[in-house]
């Protein structure tokens, strides 16, 4: 688990160089992937990993190592690069709208940490919903199965009022000035562009799994900003 972590935060190493240099971190990941001693496995750059089982063996290697008096350079870049980038996408989403972003609405597509389960905990979900919250945002939110969970990483207070939890995809994006996906659901994969123009305010989608075309939704008159893209 360490090592596909591992992985995972080079990746995301690589992507945020890539939005440095005006690179598309999609051709770094195909031409690091082709070759066969490394593969396409857990190679794909997002907005952090999270669950019970990457973050708690990382954290432990990290424990024994203190505990013996070893400096784990590597394993602490690993986490400190995850942790960082949890917050990623709420930073383009200031250089967007501005420091204070009161009054505005986000769409969130996906609760869970990774598709297929309800579990939430250290997902990047909460990590942005906090954040737009301590903002001034509201935050409309969309999960097949994880709104319930969700509840148990946010405060309580918020749900109902700066955070809605929505019964379908595309309520989620009623009136919102931007969508941000944060889990790769297969229902999110192919959604219904057209429809969505009709009802969000602005044409801006903050993709943290790296999931849609830029070229195309950019054509389409979109904003579009992803991971390293």
């Amino acid at each position: 688990n360490a090592m596909l972590a591992t992985k995972i935060s080079f990746m995301n190493e690589m992507a945020n160089l890539c939005e440095r240099l005006d690179a598309d971190v999609e051709n770094v990941r195909k031409g690091i992937g082709s070759d066969p001693r490394i593969g396409f496995s857990f190679i794909f750059p997002g907005c952090g990993y999270g669950g019970s089982c990457f973050p708690k063996d990382v954290k432990a290697i990290l424990g024994m190592a203190k505990d013996v008096g070893f400096s784990p350079i590597l394993m602490q870049a690993v986490e400190d690069r995850n942790q960082l980038q949890k917050h990623r996408l709420v930073e383009r989403i200031i250089e967007s709208f501005g420091e204070d972003l009161s009054g505005l609405v986000f769409g969130m597509w996906g609760l869970a940490f990774k598709p297929g389960t309800d579990d939430v905990r250290e997902a990047s979900s909460a990590v942005m919903i906090r954040e737009l919250v301590s903002r001034g945002a509201t935050v409309k939110a969309y999960d097949p199965v994880a709104m319930e969970t969700i509840t148990h990483e946010i405060d309580a207070n918020w749900i109902g009022h700066q955070v809605l939890l929505c019964d379908h995809q595309y309520d989620a994006v009623k009136d919102a000035n931007a969508l941000i996906l944060a889990t790769e659901w297969n229902l999110f994969r192919q959604p219904d562009f057209k429809a969505m123009e009709r009802v969000m305010k602005h044409k801006a989608i903050f993709d943290g799994r790296n999931q849609y075309d830029p070229k195309r939704l950019r054509e389409q008159g979109w904003e579009y900003v992803g991971i390293g893209r």
